[in-house]
């Protein structure tokens, strides 16, 4: 297990999904950003922090305008606070050559955090989906280091041709698949727990932002799931973090540009 030792304030947060698409998010983003350099000790954005990634490259060749402000942006926060980043299910082929463009440090996949309320479990937590038996074979598929390699040979326009052609057949796919499928397993969840003697987890992913209390072997466990984020597209606009603290775990909910932040669970 990847142990990583942060102390203070950490801040975490999962699923922002930035693209040339959702500029409103981006605002609200920057502004979570903001506040963090001001407030955190340190910032963690643990996967799907792009709606796709095609490989780092893309930051490094005339990357488009939303993108140059994205990476400007994580410069600034670098520069304030030390920045993780990490891979998830959108943007596995997020590398360490963005990380080192932007000043950040990559997040192993899973890593139990040594934080002032202890030991805490930390993953994007696509790899718990285990019941949605498809998807984790096409997860084993895209991470094999020789299928990245050959994909990352490629010219960027038919990388972007491949990675459309993905996002509709998973779009057209989940569509047929049960709720509970693309979730967590409950089974997996409690081997997790067990394997590493957290009492807390957090993780991403699931779009189903919820704080879950469990009973695993007689002991008390919480799992936090973080929110996505939607400004744009959404009738009810949403986002949000965690905070690691000396006094526990809260989640926080984003607001929009003009309003302070707010505790939406502790």
């Amino acid at each position: 297990m990847n142990n990583l030792a942060i102390a203070g304030s950490v801040w975490i947060a999962s699923d922002i999904h930035l693209g040339p698409h959702v500029p409103a998010t981006a605002r609200v983003f920057y502004q979570f950003l903001d506040e963090a350099c001001a407030n955190a000790d340190a910032l963690i954005l643990c996967g799907d922090i792009f709606d796709a990634w095609i490989g780092d490259d893309v930051a490094r060749v005339s990357p488009p305008d939303w993108l140059a402000e994205v990476l400007d942006r994580l410069r600034q926060v670098s520069a304030c606070i030390p920045l993780w980043l990490g891979r998830g299910n959108r943007d596995f082929l997020l590398g360490k050559s963005f990380a080192d463009a932007v000043g950040a440090r990559m997040l192993p996949d899973v890593v139990c955090l040594e934080t002032d309320a202890g030991r805490v479990l930390l993953s994007h937590g696509d790899e718990y989906c285990t019941d949605d038996v498809g998807y984790q074979r096409f997860r084993r598929l895209v991470r094999n280091p020789v299928i990245q390699s050959v994909f990352l040979k490629l010219g960027l326009g038919l990388r972007r041709r491949i990675a459309q052609m993905a996002r509709q057949r998973s779009t057209a796919s989940n569509q047929n698949k049960l709720k509970h499928i693309m979730d967590v397993s409950p089974s997996a969840i409690e081997q997790a727990f067990r394997a590493t003697g957290v009492v807390n987890m957090v993780h991403g992913h699931t779009h189903r932002p919820a704080i879950h209390t469990l009973e695993i072997d007689g002991h008390t466990r919480q799992r936090f799931v973080l929110p996505d984020w939607d400004h744009d597209h959404s009738a009810a606009p949403r986002g949000g973090w965690l905070v690691i603290n000396g006094s526990g775990l809260h989640l926080h909910q984003t607001t929009s540009p003009e309003q302070p932040p707010s505790p939406e669970q502790s």
